[in-house]
């Protein structure tokens, strides 16, 4: 999938769901249910041309029976991690298998695999390579670890692309990112508007339009019209409730047919 020349206010919103490990076997399978629910009653998610995309981020041992829940729907089927190759790396999950499965994005970098599993840059590298090289986006998760400001955490999260890239430019227009401070994950509420903003149009001036830029950490309904400078947003536990995903897409056909992602309201993005 394609994922140059997006750029704000013209390209396609993003809009996509992380479930973690929050969800057991059969409630994961009840939630995607839900999900495929909602998008059908909102055909317009469906036109070839549709100005949102919309992705989802189960489990692992979900994938399978996902792609046949979701199968000829929109909505695009991601997987929260990846090996960076198949063989001896017991317990992984290869790039190929998730192309076999009809994955298309694979989430790779988020805050939790590198503070928790000890995944540093070369790691995030070596999966990135190994994920286009199976034709999967990555979803490139980047995000200052503290409070700093907007100019500050910039700068972090151009030197985390760097390296997930090698510095290599031509891998930019593979790659969808997804910002996320990492101050602001789990929080009661988003990073401010004013912030993601700034960071979001510093990183675009540093990088150029090659890639889509969208926010995620305690996103919820409420917030996409506030973020003109955001492709979309990677949603987490407010989704998890299907019927907030359907407010956040019905925000974002808003926005899109409205041709700008001006901020439009000031409303609270707390379900």
């Amino acid at each position: 999938m394609s994922t140059s020349g997006s750029s704000t206010g013209n390209g396609a919103l993003y809009i996509g769901v992380s479930t973690k490990m929050y969800l057991g076997y059969q409630a994961s399978l009840r939630w995607l249910s839900e999900v495929r629910s909602i998008v059908d009653d909102r055909p317009g998610l469906a036109a070839q041309d549709s100005p949102v995309r919309v992705f989802v981020i189960p489990s692992f041992p979900v994938l399978e029976p996902a792609a046949r829940i979701l199968a000829g729907s929109p909505v695009l089927l991601g997987a929260q991690n990846c090996a960076w190759g198949d063989g001896p790396l017991t317990g992984e999950v290869s790039p190929g298998m998730l192309a076999e499965l009809g994955v298309t994005f694979v989430e790779i970098g988020h805050a939790e695999r590198r503070r928790l599993f000890a995944e540093d840059d070369a790691v995030v590298a070596r999966k990135v390579r190994a994920a286009v090289g199976h034709s999967l986006t990555p979803l490139l998760c980047i995000g200052e670890p503290d409070r700093l400001d907007a100019a500050a955490a910039a700068d972090f999260c151009v030197g985390q692309v760097l390296a997930a890239t090698g510095g290599d430019p031509a891998l930019l227009p593979r790659l969808v990112l997804a910002y996320e401070p990492v101050w602001a994950i789990g929080a009661d509420q988003p990073a401010p508007a004013t912030h993601v903003n700034a960071v979001l149009t510093l990183i675009r001036a540093a990088l150029g339009p090659r890639c889509p830029l969208i926010y995620g950490g305690s996103a919820g309904p409420g917030l996409l019209p506030q973020l003109a400078a955001a492709d979309g947003l990677f949603l987490g536990r407010f989704a998890h409730d299907a019927a907030n995903l359907g407010r956040v897409l019905d925000e974002a056909m808003l926005l899109r047919q409205a041709g700008a992602g001006a901020p439009a309201s000031s409303s609270s993005s707390r379900s």
